[in-house]
């Protein structure tokens, strides 16, 4: 028997209770439900789902699959991690050369203008301490207030969607979409080019990945480039860094997992026997540095401090984690990069478990 038998058959009896067919039941699926209305309802496409699968890579090589691991799902907020990759790859090219930078500085006229926003920088962003208000394709900051999310220890203050009283920049810490959504949009503005297509060239084609995965806005998230130099006018989707209203990463477990690997090794990867530098080692190794106001979490990346916030996992852990029970593990210490979606949250520690389990056998 397998040593990862009793992990895979635990995950496979507790897998989430969304309907596999979103359209069967759009009451019973997605995150979307809990917001007030007219924000409630979905905004960009999205598709019927696979059973629970999963992959484990230890020291780079498959040790298991299951499920349908080539299957591009939905990730939900795993794709926060992924603009966070984007950054790095626009820091390495020169667009982004300093974190700490209001946006408003090098982006004037995309939001970031207002005496209250042009104290945001990129790494308030990274790390969802912006405070950034108003609104993103015409969904207003204020839905995402008193967000409460099962990894953050901190009870909730207030009413989700009510208007909470705004701090400085840096000196809040609260998840949410609607600012993720407009650091995409900023970043959509510093590359100029669909993002989907820089994940694409940038990270995926050199890891060898799978051609199934896309990355799609919503209806209305379109923005027009006007001609400059030799390129064309363009008009191109703001893509969101989640599927909390529809759109965002549809991408496999075996190419979630080619991902994971890819930040366990700082950015590095083996090719025609060499290894070459996808991502700067100091922005991976930067993503996992806690922040102040919230040590679970980093640059767009989920921590676990002391092996509290996700119990089992190793402290240096950490992961990459989407609504329905998507999960991206990555455990330095033993080399391994584990991949679950469709699992019931509340089973991840017991999974977890089977998991630590079978890597000690």
């Amino acid at each position: 028997m397998n040593l990862f038998d009793d992990a895979v058959a635990f995950s496979q009896a507790h897998e989430v209770d969304w309907p596999r067919e979103p359209h069967d039941a759009l009451d019973a699926w997605g995150v979307h439900n809990t917001d007030p209305p007219p924000w409630n309802c979905l905004l960009g496409p999205v598709h019927a789902r696979g059973p629970v699968s999963g992959v484990v890579l230890r020291e780079g090589r498959l040790v298991r699959s299951w499920g349908e691991a080539d299957r591009a799902d939905l990730t939900f907020s795993v794709a926060k991690t992924y603009l966070g990759l984007l950054a790095g790859v626009a820091h390495a090219r020169g667009l982004l050369p300093d974190p700490h930078e209001p946006v408003a500085k090098r982006l004037p006229g995309i939001g970031f203008d207002s005496p209250h926003n042009r104290r945001v920088t990129w790494a308030h962003l990274f790390e969802q301490t912006s405070e950034w208000e108003g609104s993103c394709f015409g969904i207003p900051d204020t839905v995402d207030r008193y967000r409460s999310v099962s990894h953050d220890p901190r009870p909730a203050a207030g009413v989700k969607g009510a208007a909470r009283p705004l701090l400085s920049p840096g000196s809040f810490w609260e998840y949410n979409d609607v600012r993720i959504n407009q650091l995409s949009l900023a970043l959509l503005h510093l590359f100029q080019r669909p993002l989907p297509a820089v994940f694409q060239a940038s990270i995926l084609q050199p890891l060898g990945a799978n051609s199934n995965f896309t990355w799609q806005g919503y209806d209305h998230s379109w923005v027009d480039f006007p001609a400059s130099g030799t390129a064309g006018a363009q008009r191109v989707a703001s893509v969101p860094g989640g599927s909390h209203w529809g759109g965002g990463v549809s991408i496999s477990a075996r190419d979630q997992a080619l991902i994971g690997q890819l930040m366990l090794q700082d950015g590095h990867w083996g090719k025609a026997g060499q290894s070459v530098s996808l991502l700067p080692a100091h922005w991976l190794r930067r993503m996992r540095q806690p922040c102040g106001l919230a040590p679970f979490y980093g640059w767009l990346t989920w921590l676990n401090p002391g092996g509290s916030a996700f119990p089992g996992a190793g402290a240096e852990s950490f992961l990459m984690v989407g609504a329905g029970g998507n999960y991206v593990w990555v455990d330095p210490l033993q080399q391994t990069v584990v991949v679950v979606r469709w699992l019931e949250p509340a089973s991840f520690a017991g999974f977890v478990e089977r998991i630590q389990s079978a890597l000690a056998g």
